[in-house]
């Protein structure tokens, strides 16, 4: 969306889709949609986009990359990523630099998170749900359980309908055997070869939720070693969901970040 400005591109989190970022993306695109050009990615494995046989995370920034280079040949992007979206968009930052003018980290550290144990009752559920027998969305939204209504919506968008019955938008199948890893999750860790490489020279923006643990004091030494030019935005009262629950903070940091303000 947007007609003209700089282009910005968003990434989603684990079981999200690119119009996560809907709402956001047209407040930065502005109130003619003349202030940003932006592009909503749906992640391999999530959405729209193709599936993979094993979790990469340099497979998927190499994904996102090709799809930035073919929606603007030649032109530079601001790359926004929250949670696993925000560290495909670190390693396209570090990996294809010369597709990145300006990187945005919402709520992700570059480090191994250990295991995806936060994760494994959601997964859980979404396994237990009898796909054959559901009748309607609100069917499945009734045998579903899950406390959070937010987070219930958040996670059954991935359902959809296919013929006469359903089926997970999302490669659950996968993010499930990863999980199943325990400390061995790819989708927890961080490539040991992205530390290895150069650090990315451009403005980078690190937001962060006031009352997220994602982000800790510690993690600032090795964000610095890779983003030399980090500067960190702590949204009070905010979650790990920081865009969810705070999305006019959201829209003005962008705004101002990218120079359309």
């Amino acid at each position: 969306m947007g007609t003209a400005g700089p282009r910005v591109a968003f990434l989603h989190g684990l079981f999200g889709q690119g119009r996560n970022w809907n709402q956001i993306a047209k407040s930065v695109s502005g109130p003619e949609q003349a202030d940003a050009r932006c592009l909503l990615v749906d992640l391999p494995d999530h959405g729209r986009s193709p599936r993979s046989e094993q979790f990469s995370y340099q497979g998927y920034a190499a994904a996102v990359a090709a799809t930035l280079a073919d929606a603007a040949p030649g032109e530079q992007w601001t790359v926004v990523g929250h949670s696993l979206g925000g560290k495909v968009a670190m390693l396209v930052a570090l990996l294809h630099p010369e597709l990145v003018e300006r990187l945005v980290v919402v709520d992700i550290a570059p480090k191994d998170y250990g295991t995806l144990a936060r994760f494994e009752g959601y997964i859980n559920e979404m396994l237990r749900l009898p796909l054959d027998e559901i009748e309607s969305r609100g069917d499945a939204e009734e045998r579903f359980q899950e406390s959070d209504p937010g987070v219930k919506a958040f996670l059954l968008q991935n359902l959809r309908r296919e013929g006469e019955g359903w089926r997970w938008q999302a490669n659950l199948d996968l993010i499930a055997a990863d999980a199943a890893q325990g400390s061995s999750s790819r989708i927890a860790g961080w490539p040991t070869m992205a530390d290895e490489v150069a650090p990315f020279d451009g403005p980078v923006l690190w937001i962060a939720g006031g009352e997220s643990r994602y982000v800790k004091d510690e993690d600032s030494d090795v964000m610095r070693s890779l983003f030399p030019r980090v500067r960190q935005l702590t949204v009070k009262g905010a979650s790990h969901w920081v865009h969810t629950d705070a999305p006019d903070v959201v829209v003005a940091a962008l705004r101002r970040f990218i120079g359309a303000d």
